[in-house]
């Protein structure tokens, strides 16, 4: 948590001002594309990874598909998870967060910036909304990063069950899932050092949904969970691809 507030505090200035111009955007919403917030939100990721000396490394982009929304599954470890995923990821996309934690000051404005979507754990109705809301952005060519493990304590480059459920998006769109695969994420802001971190963020080759029609949602998580260990497994023993 020391660099999370230490990155707060320096780049106060910065965070006022992208804040101030966050509420700027919702209130002119018509005025401004997805393409323009997400190069917004990504210069305020590359501000806090500067100034938080955090530096990530990635791979994979060539399996990205090129047309058309697909939904990215990650392993979860952190609060640096998603922007790590996105500063590593050409196009525009977003991601899928908790509807507590998308309440908290500065997050909440981010997350309109890139128009995320906001998961009600407790109450099922809304849970299915937001799943239904989801899959047929998707289908008009959006693009999600979603944590299927849910929780991210003690996970550091362990993984937890995915849970199933949070594949019904890709499902009900019929789109391509893009196992995602992120090592030493927790590190950025997990310890309470002000070193040099370097995170890795792997996309793997996507899992198109001829190859996963049929399945059962539990089967398609394990697969999923498989391909991301197997790729976190093959960098821990080895060198940086």
């Amino acid at each position: 948590m020391l660099r999370l507030w230490y990155v707060i505090v320096v780049s106060l200035p910065f965070v006022v001002y992208y804040l101030s111009k966050a509420h700027y955007i919702e209130r002119h919403e018509e005025s401004f594309s997805e393409e323009r917030r997400y190069r917004m939100a990504k210069r305020c990721i590359s501000i806090m990874m500067h100034n938080g000396r955090i530096r990530t490394e990635s791979s994979g982009q060539e399996f990205l598909p090129a047309e058309g929304g697909y939904v990215m599954y990650s392993n979860h470890q952190g609060k640096f998870d998603s922007l790590g995923i996105m500063s590593a990821h050409p196009k525009p996309c977003t991601i899928v967060m908790d509807a507590y934690r998308s309440r908290l000051p500065i997050v909440d404005s981010f997350i309109d910036l890139i128009q995320g979507s906001r998961l009600d754990k407790h109450d099922m109705k809304k849970q299915m909304a937001t799943i239904l809301k989801i899959a047929e952005e998707v289908k008009q060519g959006r693009r999600y990063i979603i944590f299927p493990e849910g929780g991210y304590d003690h996970n550091r480059n362990d993984m937890q069950d995915f849970m199933a459920g949070s594949f019904k998006c890709a499902v009900r769109a019929k789109a391509p899932i893009v196992p995602v695969a992120i090592i030493d994420s927790y590190k950025a802001f997990g310890i309470n050092s002000l070193r040099k971190v370097r995170t890795q963020v792997h996309f793997l080759e996507p899992i198109f949904y001829e190859e996963y029609a049929g399945m059962k949602t539990t089967e398609i998580a394990d697969l999923v969970k498989a391909r991301i260990a197997e790729k976190i497994q093959a960098q821990l023993q080895g060198s940086f691809i």
